[in-house]
Formats: structure tokens, sequence, C-alpha cells
């Protein structure tokens, strides 16, 4: 099973992420929505099926944004943790059978955010590293097959030797659809436009 965790800075990226959303986004896409469907024919209206969509998506993002935030918890640091991995632990380590050397932080699953520094705590490669100490060799079991490696060093404040990858924060656009132009029974357009409409009232 998942686990819920998420470090301090990732718990304020997804509400950065759902505040962007709810706050400028929909509100955006809302009064597109309500100017193409007052242009008249929505079934041919490329406007309106496009951002009517759109919309859609950005309210999938934020139910699924805002669950995330009631479920995740966020793990503070301990002193207890110095000397070991846990969670939120940055990681350098070396490969024992190859001339290859990894410097990442474990995060939960919702934070990654397209960094490739940053694996998931859910992940093979970071189940054999929790609970290491600086000098232990971790298994892991890869494609290829088992392969060793030799934690070299852990720290929980970011080190000079961790490389910062900007987050990539979603945003739904355009790459997030195919713009197709159905046929859309007059009852289902007049409960859309209802529906869209009523979001403008405060």
């Amino acid at each position: 099973m998942k686990k819920p965790f998420v470090t301090r800075e990732g718990y304020d990226l997804l509400s950065q992420e759902l505040r962007h959303l709810w706050e400028d986004r929909r509100p955006e896409v809302t009064q597109k929505v309500a100017w193409a469907a007052s242009l008249g024919d929505r079934s041919e209206n490329a406007d309106y099926q496009y951002n009517k969509r759109l919309l859609g998506q950005i309210d999938r993002r934020v139910r699924f944004l805002r669950g995330c935030l009631q479920r995740l918890k966020v793990i503070e640091y301990n002193r207890q943790q110095e000397g070991r991995v846990f969670f939120g632990a940055y990681v350098e380590i070396e490969s024992n059978d190859e001339d290859a050397v990894m410097r990442l932080r474990i995060v939960g699953g919702d934070e990654i955010f397209g960094r490739s520094n940053c694996i998931s705590v859910d992940s093979p490669l970071a189940k054999a590293l929790l609970g290491k100490s600086e000098g232990d060799d971790a298994e892991v079991m890869a494609p290829r097959g088992r392969r060793s490696w030799h934690v070299s060093k852990i720290s929980y404040r970011k080190p000079s030797w961790f490389e910062d990858e900007e987050p990539q924060l979603r945003d739904l656009g355009a790459d997030d659809l195919e713009v197709e132009v159905e046929e859309i029974p007059e009852e289902e357009r007049r409960r859309l436009e209802q529906e869209y409409l009523s979001t403008l009232v405060k």
C-alpha cells in the first residue's frame, strides 16, 4: 500500500498547485466557457467544447489535490533520524558493480513533480535504503538482476552535493486534451450551460 507521507516542501507545493487551479485557472476557463456558450450553437463551437473539457480536467485535478492534502501526513525532521536513511533523507550512493554515483532524495509518491533526483519512499530502491547507515550496502533487484549500492553520504538538510531541480508543477492546458467537436443532446447542453454559468454567481 502506498504510504501517505509527504515532506513539508512537497505539501506546500501541492497546496500552491491547488490554489493556482482554483483561484486563477478555473475562473479564467469558466469565463471562457460562459463566453463561448453565449455564441449560440455549441455542437459546432470548438471554443466551448475545448474549454468545457478543460474545466472538467481542472475540476478532477482539484478534487484529487483536495483529497491528497486531507490524506497526506507531513513528516517533519527528527534528530533521531541522523546517520540513517529515513523518509526525507538526501542520500549519495555508489554502485558496487559499476562506476556510478547517484544523489537523490526520498520523498512521497505525490511530490516528485517530475524531478529525476527524487524517488518515492515506496520504490524498490528507497525500500532497500531505509534504515541504512553511512558505509552500509543495500541490494536492489533491478531489471538486469540484483544490484548492490554503497551508502556514502546521508543528510537531512539540503547538502551542497545535491543538485536542485525545479519542480514541474502541473498546469492543465492544450497538451492534456484531445479536442473533438461532438454532438451533444439539447437537454445536456442546457444543463451544462446552467452549471457553468452558475459558477459565475458569487
